[in-house]
């Protein structure tokens, strides 16, 4: 029997009906309030404040020698931040959830996310060019601007928002809750597991749950943009379909006998066809089939057939003519 959780799978009948986050006075405020703190963070890394001091303090302390049991387990979870897998992962579900509302609005918020993070943090990654734990050459310092791509971190500040996508994308405020809940844990696991690994500063994770915050946050700057770019490619997939439609080339017609004009039959253009006698058929031309033991002869209408001469035959009235009968002389012979 067909229960609520199967029917649930399948595919919504007509577009529901969805509401897109607005830009909020309180999440302006968020907003305003987690750029500031980037910007600290940013500020303090910079200077060689107390915070590049805890960071040598907790690599200097090797948490992967402290608890090398948790070493394997966490080698995978770590895959939770990576791009490419996370990205493929919830690709999928928010791909069926397209389908299944007829709205191309889920995936078209993460791939406006993704680049809003490769743009971000790429651009501080590789401007600020700091290096990481296990490249570090100086006890104590900043290690900023030697050619690393490490600060702020890639890992946690993905995990922020694929998995933060999730419960930005929930329809009801229950499961946008729980939603935030879980994208809470995982991001925070993948930072603190980076910093396990020895492959991050405690400020590279600090500053990418930051940078991962502040692109969940500005994303109703882009509803509009987005709201245009599927209604472009809904219109685009129309146009495609009808002229699919109408661009079918019509069926050819079935080959059948053309017609064989006769010899006897053809003359030049405006001429006609006479027959040799009245009542006689004028021949078939659209027949094909070839006329074997007689032939038909044809009378220019122009000029009456002359007769021999020393001859003389009664003229035949139009109206009465029969087959074999012959043709006033001409007046020339004086016959």
């Amino acid at each position: 029997m067909r229960t609520d959780i199967f029917a649930r799978l399948d595919r919504e009948p007509e577009p529901p009906k969805i509401v897109a986050p607005r830009m909020s006075r309180h999440r302006i405020a968020l907003f305003g309030g987690t750029l500031a703190f980037y910007l600290a963070i940013v500020f303090a890394v910079l200077v060689t404040s107390w915070l590049v001091t805890l960071d040598w303090k907790v690599m200097l302390f090797r948490p992967y020698q402290q608890w090398p049991e948790l070493h394997a387990f966490l080698d995978y979870y770590v895959v939770l931040g990576q791009r490419g897998p996370t990205a493929v992962m919830v690709a999928c579900w928010l791909g069926w959830r397209s389908w299944r509302q007829h709205t191309l609005r889920p995936l078209l918020v993460l791939g406006t996310s993704l680049l809003l993070l490769n743009v971000t943090v790429g651009a501080v990654k590789l401007g600020l060019g700091r290096l990481g734990p296990h490249y570090a050459t100086q006890i104590g310092s900043a290690e900023m601007f030697a050619g690393g791509d490490i600060f702020p971190s890639g890992h946690t500040a993905n995990a922020v928002v694929t998995w933060g996508i999730l419960a930005y994308l929930a329809t009801t405020p229950r499961a946008r809750r729980y939603l935030s809940a879980v994208s809470a844990t995982v991001s925070l696991g993948v930072g603190l597991t980076t910093v396990y690994i020895g492959t991050h500063w405690l400020s590279d994770v600090v500053l990418g749950w930051a940078a991962g915050l502040l692109i969940l946050l500005a994303l109703p700057w882009f509803e509009p943009l987005i709201a245009r770019t599927e209604s472009w490619i809904f219109d685009v997939r129309e146009r495609w379909r009808a002229r699919h439609r109408t661009g079918r080339p019509a069926p050819a017609p079935e080959a059948g006998p053309q017609p064989v004009l006769l010899p006897q039959s053809i003359a030049a253009e405006g001429t006609t066809v006479l027959a040799a006698g009245a009542g006689a058929p004028a021949p078939h031309l659209a027949t094909g089939a070839r006329v074997r033991g007689h032939s038909v002869p044809t009378v220019c209408p122009e000029r009456p057939a002359v007769a021999p001469a020393g001859t003389r035959r009664p003229p035949s009235h139009p109206d009465h003519g029969s087959r074999g009968a012959a043709t006033p002389a001409h007046p020339m012979t004086g016959a």
